[in-house]
């Protein structure tokens, strides 16, 4: 048999096992396992969904799939996914004239506004879920939220970082970013019971999580989010699925639905999945380590300008410009990146999680790591301090904030720390000027609050709207009375 005919029966074949599984949800199987990578490697030409590129390539998409309901997708201020769904023969009318929503639903827990606001479908993020619900085919889109005047509401997170983009853009950078989802996987949603006891990077036996963990790649790669690699990680029951770098907007849509489809793969697999930051106290807690370069166009391609072969570690005076910006606001982003009274209990010392204020190559306690360059396109720095459970819009667009400013008004960077800032000593950390970040909300929200970037990059109403959020959140927990204080004071005092 020739390469053609071979690759055109796989195809045919693939077609077919993806049409069933999506027909019956089936639990993956050793073949369905096979032709994923068959997919993904042999062809190179994945069974993913093409977004429609005008309004009529997304009507003729929907009349093939044979859309019934579409679900309007949107967030909050604090990254909670909210949507709306609406039937087929509503959203022509809704592409024109948008869906009207009530303001206080993307407030987050402090309600500033009651004021109507308007949602308009993204169709360039059209999706259809790789299930049916109760029989009928349902597809996605993000939207854009706006006020009933046509103007873009300034509490809108996605709007947020499209201006962001857009300042990046203006001073002739194309910014990419590429997240490291990490989450638990659970017996259910009421308790932290394990389902497994593996480690970093264990091959085991294809158990429970390792099924819901390919369930949702499957699922993620059908709806056209590239997946580039999936693993076990440090944490007993703790995984990792990593997208396919992308554009700061694209990348954000990305992590919600990643975010989503993990959660629903898992409820199929009768488990519970959870981006809590540090749900075990004795487990590595879960972090979105998030890589960041910066491109240009030349001769009609783009060359990534974090990369110069005669620098320091292959990055050019830009990238360290870049990471000088990173480190000088670090404290402030921490309400972003870090937004959860639960997010501190993660940032401790012992935990692989960055506590102090550094950058450097192999140093994993290190704030920034540089990792190793193994190409041009590959050169990018990471920030490892943000946790899954934040606003992916809202993180990138204060990480990018953050880079143009150290481009903008560069400063002295201090040479890298190579060794292990958990235990140095705190004369050797005062010696190196090696600062901490927040050790609580509340004192993440002083640090935001006193740095004027984070307000002109969110923007007045947003930047109140968070502060009030997390305000509200840390008084709440002032307020409460833990199992720890009640286990150990409530017998002696």
């Amino acid at each position: 048999m020739t390469g053609p005919r071979m690759i055109r029966l796989l195809r045919n074949i693939r077609l077919h096992k993806c049409k069933k599984l999506a027909a019956d949800d089936a639990q993956l199987c050793p073949v369905s396992r096979i032709l994923f990578f068959i997919n993904k490697y042999l062809t190179n030409q994945p069974m993913r969904q093409k977004k429609p590129t005008s309004v009529d390539e997304l009507f003729e998409k929907m009349n093939e799939k044979n859309v019934a309901f579409i679900r309007l997708l949107f967030t909050d201020i604090l990254g909670m996914l909210k949507s709306i769904s609406v039937s087929r023969r509503e959203i022509e009318k809704i592409l024109t004239h948008g869906q009207a929503i009530d303001g206080s639903s993307i407030e987050g827990f402090a309600r500033i506004e009651e004021s109507d606001l308007v949602i308009k479908p993204d169709i360039h993020t059209f999706k259809v879920f790789p299930w049916q619900i109760n029989g009928d085919t349902v597809g996605s889109m993000f939207c854009d939220v706006g006020t009933p005047d046509g103007k873009p509401y300034e509490g809108d997170p996605r709007y947020i970082l499209k201006q962001m983009v857009e300042r990046a853009t203006s001073e002739g950078y194309i910014p990419k970013v590429g997240p490291e989802i990490e989450y638990f996987y659970f017996k259910d949603g009421a308790s932290t019971e394990l389902i497994d006891h593996n480690g970093y990077f264990d091959a085991s036996t294809v158990d429970q999580g390792t099924r819901a963990r390919k369930r949702a790649v499957t699922a993620l790669e059908q709806m056209g989010v590239k997946v580039e690699s999936l693993h076990h990680e440090v944490g007993h029951s703790q995984h990792e699925i990593d997208p396919h770098y992308h554009r700061p907007i694209k990348m954000a849509d990305q992590v919600m639905t990643a975010r989503f489809i993990i959660k629903e793969t898992a409820i199929q697999e009768q488990i519970y999945a959870t981006f809590m930051p540090k749900p075990i106290p004795d487990q590595n807690g879960s972090g979105m380590h998030v890589h960041l370069s910066l491109s240009q166009e030349a001769h009609g391609s783009q060359r990534n300008i974090f990369y110069d072969p005669k620098g320091a570690c292959s990055l050019s005076p830009i990238a360290y410009q870049c990471i000088g910006g990173l480190l000088r606001h670090s404290k402030a982003m921490c309400l972003v990146t870090n937004q959860w009274v639960n997010s501190y209990k993660r940032i401790i010392p012992g935990f692989e999680a960055p506590v102090y204020i550094s950058y450097g190559t192999w140093n994993r306690s290190s704030l920034i790591r540089i990792p190793i360059c193994k190409n041009p396109q590959s050169a990018r720095i990471e920030l490892r301090n943000p946790d899954p459970a934040c606003n992916p819009y809202l993180v990138f667009a204060v990480m990018l904030a953050a880079a143009l400013d150290g481009i903008k008004n560069p400063q002295p960077l201090p040479p890298p720390v190579e060794d292990d800032v958990y235990t140095m000593t705190e004369a050797r950390r005062e010696e190196l000027n090696i600062d901490s970040l927040p050790a609580n909300l509340n004192e993440a929200i002083e640090h935001f609050q006193s740095d004027p970037l984070m307000k002109q990059t969110l923007g007045e109403h947003a930047f109140k709207s968070l502060i009030a959020n997390k305000r509200i959140e840390w008084d709440n927990f002032r307020r409460a009375i833990t199992d720890y204080e009640l286990k150990n004071y409530l017998p002696i005092l």
